[in-house]
C-alpha cells in the first residue's frame, strides 16, 4: 500500500511521466536479512505484483494516477520463470545488461512478445550498463568492484572501452531490440557523460 501511495504521488507530481520499474532483487543477502527464504522471492514477487495492480487500478488511492494504467516495466535477468512475471504483470521489461547478451537479450524478447497482452504497445530497456570510455578501467576499477577477473569481464557487451567499442556493443544491442540503454559511468560521471555524448553517441 505504501509503495503505490509513493508511486502515486511521484506520477501526480511528475504530470503523468512516471514508469514504475519493479524486480525482486537479486541479493540472497538481502533475503536473509528479513528472515525471508531466498527461493521464495519469485512466488512473492508474484503476489506484490498482483496486489499492486490491484492498488493502482481500483478505488483505494485518492487521488489516483494521473496515468491509467500506471506503467510498471517489471525487471528479470531472463529466466524463463522471470520472463513469464515480465509478461504476466509488466508494460515493459528491464533486462540486466551484465547479465545478458544482444543475443541472448534478442531471444528472450521474443519469448515475452509471445505471451504479453500487447506486443505493440510493450515497452523494453537494458539496465544498467556500467559505461566507461577507456581500457583501463575493466583492470582498475570494474574488475575489483564486482570481484571478478578481467578476462571474464572482456567478454560482457558492456559499453567499456574505446569509443568504438562502446558504440558497438550499444548498436548490438538497437538491432537485437533494444529501445533503450540505461548507461552507468563507474567513475567520473559528468565528464564521462560528456565523452560518451561527443565520441560514443555519434557513432551508435
Amino acid at each position: 500500500m505504501q509503495l503505490a501511495k509513493t508511486l502515486t504521488a511521484i506520477d501526480i507530481l511528475s504530470g503523468g511521466r512516471f514508469v514504475a520499474g519493479l524486480g525482486p532483487g537479486s541479493s540472497e543477502a538481502d533475503y536473509d536479512a528479513v528472515g525471508i527464504p531466498f527461493d521464495e522471492r519469485r512466488t512473492r514477487f508474484d503476489e506484490a505484483l498482483t496486489r499492486f495492480r490491484e492498488l493502482l487500478t481500483g478505488d483505494v488511492l485518492q487521488p489516483p494516477p494521473v496515468q491509467q494504467p500506471l506503467p510498471i516495466w517489471v525487471a528479470s535477468w531472463g529466466s524463463r520463470g522471470g520472463l513469464r512475471l515480465v509478461a504476466r504483470h509488466g508494460d515493459g521489461w528491464l533486462a540486466s545488461a551484465y547479465n545478458t547478451t544482444p543475443e541472448r537479450f534478442e531471444r528472450d524478447l521474443k519469448l515475452v512478445l509471445e505471451d504479453v497482452r500487447d506486443p505493440t504497445s510493450f515497452a523494453n530497456a537494458v539496465a544498467t550498463a556500467w559505461m566507461y570510455v577507456t581500457d583501463r578501467m575493466l583492470a582498475d576499477v570494474l574488475a575489483p568492484t564486482v570481484n571478478r577477473p578481467v578476462e571474464a569481464l572482456r567478454d560482457l557487451s558492456l559499453p567499456i572501452g574505446p569509443a568504438e567499442v562502446c558504440a558497438e556493443r550499444l548498436g548490438a544491442f538497437a538491432r537485437a531490440g533494444a529501445e533503450r540503454v540505461f548507461v552507468w559511468p563507474l567513475a567520473d560521471p559528468i565528464g564521462q557523460l560528456q565523452l560518451f555524448r561527443e565520441r560514443v553517441a555519434p557513432l551508435v
